[in-house]
């Protein structure tokens, strides 16, 4: 065999076959080589409580930078990324300014993130009211998709689409085969809902009624069906809406749909009043509920689990005050979501094997990264060395994030990252990042 770059043997390897002892052979920054435990390569060897898994893939990420960078920006991010086992991320086309809905913006984009990343990094394309002529080039010039809103996104320069905008926008993305990705809640139920102002959890609560997630997510399966356009929902919270995705499958709509660790963490019964660390939207529902998200995961309706890592300054959270109505709605967990994910996956009897095909494979194969998200010959080596019985208590101030603000913090989960290496090398974030800039359709 040819002289090989890196050889790591382990006991415990997340691969496509399962949970396995093998060897891991590396050439150039793809794997070359799966041999048994026994082979007779030479090289590192993880420690017993170690598993090698593939590097998480995160394909929604709001990065912030360029604009809002006292947020976020892409070396805080990309650090966070990659010490919470996270080796691809794909940054969202809001609350940067400008946002990504022109190629110029994006060129911006890419010039802000090309010297910052640790980590690999994609962007997706943003859709917007006036810009169906932006999207083939957007698409040509290598975004993975376009996402919209059915409301006001929270920040001015990314407007929502209506329905008509909605399929002017898919009618031209099924054109070239595109994706466009949807924050599926409904403006007139949520204009028409109780005003969330104040500190009751359940007022805001009420303020995001499921009903405005299952209307806005039949809305977008019926224009799908209409425009044969590929779709995904974001961040579903509502359980009551995997019924109807089920049924859309089964009929020929192409759609699919991811939820985020959050929603599988924490519970509304146990979020306090003024606790707007943890104000998302749409936002976190009831323990039955979750526990019906959960399913969707095992049933196979929902396909994948990311961040939706939306930090903010402190002051933007309003914790003094403790008001869901005027404080920021997103939630900075780039850097847990895979001990997240792990911890409740563990005590409702799933495997690391589900977890990497939620986190790892099924996002990058929804992007369309070929060679990302799985330990097997040909695919980058990125690799998250996780400690899947190690217990840890999330210190905010450990976290890499700009802003350290998490409804995280505190928490005990199991599950400890050691190490995550990218195409071969373990990442070291306090050196040259070495992260490169993913387009869609170019060899990863």
């Amino acid at each position: 065999m040819t002289a090989l770059d890196l050889v790591i043997r382990a006991r415990r390897i997340v691969s496509t076959a399962g949970v396995v002892p093998g060897v891991v052979g590396v050439k150039d920054g793809r794997i070359v080589a799966l041999e048994p435990y026994d082979s007779d390569l030479v090289g590192i060897e993880l420690a017993d409580d170690e598993v090698l898994m593939p590097g998480v893939v995160d394909s929604h990420v709001h990065v912030n930078d360029p604009g809002r960078t006292d947020w976020e920006g892409f070396t805080s991010a990309t650090r966070a990324a990659a010490a919470g086992g996270v080796t691809t991320i794909v940054d969202m086309p809001l609350n940067s300014i400008p946002p990504t809905c022109d190629v110029p913006a994006l060129e911006v984009k890419r010039k802000t993130a090309l010297s910052q990343a640790y980590v690999d990094v994609g962007f997706w394309g943003g859709a917007i009211p006036e810009n169906v002529a932006q999207l083939r080039p957007l698409h040509e010039a290598g975004v993975f998709g376009f996402k919209c809103f059915l409301l006001h996104s929270g920040v001015d320069e990314f407007p929502p689409l209506d329905q008509a905008g909605v399929e002017a926008a898919m009618r031209e993305i099924s054109s070239f085969d595109g994706l466009l990705i949807v924050h599926a809640e409904d403006a007139h139920r949520i204009d028409n809902a109780p005003a969330p102002d104040g500190t009751s959890y359940q007022r805001f609560l009420g303020s995001r009624p499921r009903e405005a997630e299952n209307a806005a997510v039949a809305q977008v399966i019926e224009l799908a069906r209409r425009t044969g356009c590929r779709v995904h929902i974001l961040h579903v919270s509502s359980a009551e809406v995997l019924p109807m995705l089920a049924q859309a499958r089964a009929g020929g709509v192409r759609i699919s749909a991811e939820t985020c660790p959050h929603y599988l963490t924490f519970a509304a019964e146990e979020i306090p009043d003024g606790g707007t660390q943890y104000k998302c939207c749409p936002p976190i529902r009831e323990a039955a509920n979750q526990e019906l998200l959960w399913e969707g995961l095992r049933d196979g309706v929902i396909d994948l689990v990311v961040s939706d890592h939306s930090p903010s300054t402190a002051d933007l959270k309003l914790l003094d005050t403790g008001d869901f109505g005027a404080a920021w709605g997103g939630i900075a967990s780039l850097q847990v979501g895979l001990s997240a994910v792990w911890t409740g996956a563990r005590e409702r009897g799933f495997t690391l094997v589900d977890v990497a095909r939620w986190m790892c494979q099924a996002p990058a194969a929804q992007v369309g990264l070929p060679h990302k998200g799985s330990i097997a010959i040909g695919f980058d080596a990125d690799f998250s060395v996780l400690a899947p019985d190690e217990q840890f208590v999330v210190d905010a101030d450990a976290l890499h994030h700009k802003n350290n603000i998490t409804p995280y913090a505190g928490r005990s989960l199991t599950g400890v990252v050691r190490s995550t290496w990218l195409r071969g090398r373990p990442i070291d974030i306090f050196t040259e990042p070495r992260g490169r800039l993913l387009s869609r359709g170019a060899d990863a």
